[in-house]
């Protein structure tokens, strides 16, 4: 009998093989390059306020009300002006000018003094709170029970819910503690907040019992299981932790507005919140220095951040 050719079809199955090979690295170059291009849309859209925000606070006070004046206009009722004309979004001044911060920082104090009002009152905060959230989280991974169940959803409960939610009951109970009008009031609710709990607990749940164990039958007690062991290991949850309350408290309005009534206690985002027509220009500087705190703690935590949310247990090499 005679051998069929074969090498001509090996030779074309080769050749489709290859071309479907081709084909698909093809789609995945191009799916990669749009979802590329989508990002970097995203990104750039994200990233224009803050930019225009920055650009536009060395502008002097006359450019930036040739340009946004009629946005925040107002009729001699108080109310506001319909805007007939295009807004010139500028993002390089024609003359850079330092006088707004000049006005900031030397000629009006009171900006300073809201910047460190917003400093004290979150640096409690995010301290203590993390300090609490340690211990409480080592009680919920460490204990079982139907008790610490109850618990645990309640502090879930509670952080789903909004801060507007629980402002009136914060505020009656501050009333009643005579804490009103102090910064007890803004405290001793973010110092108690659920969020660090959840969060350090979800982590610490994840820390292999093994690791515990041996300690313990090396003679470790639960206070060095917790500083040697627990606390090495979370790290960097703890780091996404204080960077999460941080950025949320230094941003916060409602509560200063609500439970301090005298406006010298307020901190620099309540100002923001309330800008002025003849304040144009002050805002975009005051909204910049407000930013640069923010913006270092995450850079600063950037890789902690990361780490604390994406890790997934065990002990790291």
């Amino acid at each position: 009998m005679k051998k069929k050719n074969t090498s001509g079809l090996n030779g074309l199955t080769q050749e489709k093989i290859a071309s479907q090979a081709k084909r698909r690295k093809f789609f995945k170059m191009f799916r990669l390059v749009v979802a590329t291009m989508i990002a970097a849309v995203f990104a750039v859209l994200f990233l224009m306020p803050i930019v225009l925000t920055i650009t536009n606070s060395f502008m002097a006070s006359s450019e930036i009300s040739a340009n946004y004046g009629s946005v925040f206009a107002t009729t001699q009722t108080g109310g506001k002006v319909y805007i007939a004309e295009k807004v010139n979004l500028k993002f390089i001044p024609d003359m850079v000018s330092f006088s707004q911060y000049i006005t900031v920082l030397f000629k009006s104090p009171e900006y300073l003094l809201k910047f460190w009002n917003s400093v004290i009152l979150v640096g409690p905060i995010v301290l203590f709170q993390l300090i609490i959230a340690t211990l409480a989280s080592y009680g919920f991974s460490r204990y079982s029970g139907k008790l610490r169940s109850i618990i645990f959803f309640a502090y879930i409960i509670l952080m789903l819910m909004p801060y507007q939610v629980t402002l009136v009951p914060n505020y009656l109970v501050s009333d009643w503690l005579n804490i009103l009008d102090s910064y007890w009031s803004i405290w001793l609710p973010g110092i108690f907040s659920p969020f660090a709990v959840y969060l350090l607990t979800k982590y610490m749940r994840r820390i292999p019992t093994s690791v515990i164990e041996a300690a313990q039958i090396d003679g470790a007690g639960e206070w060095q299981i917790y500083r040697r062991i627990c606390m090495p290991l979370c790290k960097g949850a703890i780091c996404s932790a204080a960077i999460l309350v941080f950025i949320d408290y230094w941003n916060m309005v409602e509560q200063p507005l609500i439970l301090l009534s005298d406006a010298e206690t307020h901190p620099l985002s309540v100002f923001l919140s309330k800008i002025n027509q003849g304040e144009i220009g002050l805002a975009f500087a005051v909204a910049t220095i407000y930013m640069v705190p923010s913006l270092l703690v995450f850079l600063y935590g950037e890789e902690y951040l990361v780490d604390g949310i994406t890790y997934q247990g065990g002990i790291k090499g």
